[in-house]
């Protein structure tokens, strides 16, 4: 059971809070690079960690991640002009570059100009993979650059999307690392039953999990016994602080390999009570298809808005569920398999409240979160480095395989698990 206080020091993730100095420390995925396409495009509003920000690309193709106010009079540099490297307030037509520096004051008299002493706040940001990173964080904590596996892969093996939920971003990780889930959730029934892997898991409901800390967070392996076969389905994962999952997409339901394909989730909190849902998957071998690169995939739901990143299935609409779809068609009766995912986790209410959970045996991994999470809140107190600010994560990959059933899935797909072993 998590206490009142320890639920607490894990949601709240503004400026100054325990979470918030530990969700600093990592680069933050927070645009697609789609959405400041082109110098001197229009800015665009980024909320992150509970700060209102604005990004902007200028003439030279930089990105610069500022404060969304402007500090003569404090409105939305959103409104501002993005002109000869810099984004001009309309108000009174001061201007900020990307590092923040207030370059231009023209509605003072020359005597009066003090734009030298005006500077907002502003974070360093990378591009990788079609995704800006931004750093918040102190600078002499800077972390290694977040070059994930997918990062380095051509366009046509990758693909990156993005959706709100509204709710903590914690439960929302939480649903993404609990693997048992899957096997009722995403369950299909009736016809069409067994696409991809969904029949081993719908058929393997039981699992026992193996949970290993690592320097970066943890891997873990959900066993699930196939019955009438002395065979387990065997899925691994990684957990990397401070929000991301590493999973397996490879198998057929019979057991037999399709696409080496691996993709992933970072859970990143917008304030306490939303999240941005980003997910990416990859190709090792052949390259993804249209359908597979589309960012409306993976079950995002009905009508996603890749503008506002919102889908048509919300709370407000019980997440449009079809009771006949719930009889004949799956398990919840929500199209979609990302929207079910939210349809749960924002079902429990903004924050849930974790002192009333009683957790079992397949719920290791999300305990392991937990307390993983805490002891970084308490390093980063202490001055000391959290886990995962390093190059760790760099080669790892989740696998999944039918082994036989006395196998533990950690050791033997221990190599596989890291991209540096072929």
């Amino acid at each position: 059971m998590l206490s009142t206080a320890d639920n607490e020091k894990l949601t709240r993730v503004g400026p100054g809070t325990p979470m918030g100095d530990l969700m600093r420390r990592y680069w933050q995925p927070v645009l697609l690079a789609r959405e400041v396409a082109e110098p001197d495009s229009d800015p665009v509003r980024v909320r992150i960690l509970a700060e209102d920000l604005v990004a902007f690309r200028d003439t030279t193709g930089r990105v610069g991640l500022i404060s969304e106010r402007c500090p003569h009079r404090l409105t939305s540099l959103f409104l501002g002009r993005n002109e000869q490297n810099g984004l001009r307030c309309v108000y009174h037509g001061w201007k900020f570059d990307v590092q923040g520096a207030c370059v231009d004051m023209p509605n003072e008299p020359e005597e009066f100009d003090f734009k030298h002493k005006i500077k907002v706040v502003a974070y360093p940001t990378v591009e990788l993979a079609g995704v800006i990173w931004a750093y918040m964080g102190p600078a002499e904590h800077r972390p290694a650059e977040p070059r994930f596996e997918f990062t380095q892969q051509p366009d046509s093996h990758r693909s990156t999307s993005k959706v709100i939920e509204e709710c903590n971003w914690l439960q929302a990780l939480e649903g993404g690392i609990d693997s048992i889930h899957s096997s009722f959730l995403h369950r299909k029934i009736g016809e069409g039953k067994g696409i991809g892997v969904d029949g081993l898991r719908a058929e393997a409901t039981k699992g026992r999990l193996d949970v290993e800390p690592t320097n970066y967070g943890y891997r873990y392996a959900s066993h699930r016994a196939i019955p009438g076969r002395a065979e387990n389905y065997v899925r691994s994962y990684h957990f990397v602080m401070p929000h991301i999952q590493i999973r397996a997409a490879q198998l057929n339901n019979d057991g037999s390999w399709f696409k080496f394909k691996i993709a992933g989730h970072h859970w990143v909190p917008i304030d306490d009570e939303s999240t941005m849902v980003w997910r990416w998957s990859y190709s090792l071998d052949a390259p993804l298809t249209e359908g597979e690169k589309d960012e409306r995939g993976f079950g995002i739901g009905p009508a996603y808005d890749p503008v506002t990143f919102r889908t048509a299935a919300n709370p407000r609409n019980d997440w449009l569920i079809n009771r006949e779809m719930q009889k004949h068609d799956n398990f919840t009766g929500i199209q979609g398999v990302s929207a079910q995912d939210r349809a749960v986790q924002e079902a429990m209410g903004p924050i849930v409240n974790r002192p009333r959970e009683h957790l079992g045996q397949t719920d290791q991994a999300i305990i392991m979160a937990r307390k993983i999470l805490l002891a970084a809140i308490r390093t980063v107190q202490d001055g000391g480095s959290p886990p995962g600010v390093d190059d760790s994560y760099y080669h790892l990959r989740g696998i999944e395989e039918v082994l036989p059933g006395d196998a533990k899935g950690l050791e033997v797909l221990a190599d596989k698990m890291f991209a540096r072993v072929s």
